[in-house]
């Protein structure tokens, strides 16, 4: 299956280790994700039309040294999936989808008939983070999630689009004690924005895994590591217990994720 991500270093966090863990579930899939550092739905469009080389060509996490355009990554392959997103800052303000996600998908479609069109949920910040967007949601890590979550909804209702639903697998992880950050647990964000190496990468390709590919996480053997993932931490050191807590979370939760066109 050949995927390929239109976003930013969110998009990146969750295709990191997609491409290692399909291999170990016995699935073969290329996994590309477009890069442009904190790009929005807007600048996607306004990329789309002027056709200039701004995407890094990014596997595994990691940049190829490759620019893209996007109509030349669309074209110059065909792709099983395409997905989209919107930047963090402006993920829970339904406004700042419109018209550009519907455009977009005009604009997939037209390069990638054959492809199945899903929309990316990012999650909300942690609870004590300093990105420069937090104050727009009052700085409360529930607020951000809870108008992420309606705007991820209701474009993903108006345009059909099938929903991966990071933002919510992230936010329930953090419901529960084993990763309850604000009692000592450990942060599935590295930097209060962006997801932590180990777990939170983990948690979004286990989503990944379960919605485009449609596999089992809780049958996949897949550990990141060095060995396994080239974006893995060189002393990654993981915990059994944590990675079934969240094979399970993200096989409730993912799971029937359906196609869209």
């Amino acid at each position: 299956m050949k995927i390929l991500a239109i976003g930013n270093s969110f998009s990146q966090d969750a295709t990191a280790y997609l491409q290692p863990m399909a291999a170990a579930g016995g699935r073969a899939a290329e996994v590309v994700n477009l890069f442009i550092p904190g790009c929005s739905l807007e600048t996607h469009w306004r990329c789309a039309l002027d056709g200039q080389p701004a995407y890094s060509w990014q596997r595994d996490g990691l940049d190829t040294g490759r620019m893209v355009s996007l109509r030349g990554a669309l074209s110059g392959q065909e792709w099983d999936a395409v997905t989209m997103q919107q930047a963090s800052s402006l993920s829970g303000r339904l406004e700042t989808y419109a018209p550009y996600l519907a455009e977009l998908c005009g604009f997939v479609r037209a390069l990638a008939p054959h492809a199945r069109l899903y929309l990316h949920e990012t999650w909300a910040y942690e609870a004590d983070s300093d990105h420069g967007a937090f104050p727009a949601y009052h700085s409360n890590q529930n607020e951000m999630y809870i108008r992420l979550k309606d705007a991820y909804t209701a474009a993903s209702a108006s345009l059909g689009l099938p929903l991966i639903p990071s933002g919510d697998v992230i936010q329930a992880l953090r419901g529960t004690e084993a990763f309850c950050y604000a009692k000592g647990g450990p942060s599935l964000c590295r930097d209060g924005f962006h997801l932590d190496l180990l777990y939170g990468r983990y948690a979004a390709a286990a989503v990944w895994y379960e919605s485009l590919l449609g596999g089992d996480i809780r049958q996949n053997p897949f550990v990141p590591s060095r060995e396994t993932a080239p974006a893995a931490p060189e002393d990654a050191q993981v915990d059994p217990a944590l990675l079934a807590l969240i094979r399970e979370t993200v096989h409730a939760m993912a799971g029937g994720v359906q196609a869209g066109r």
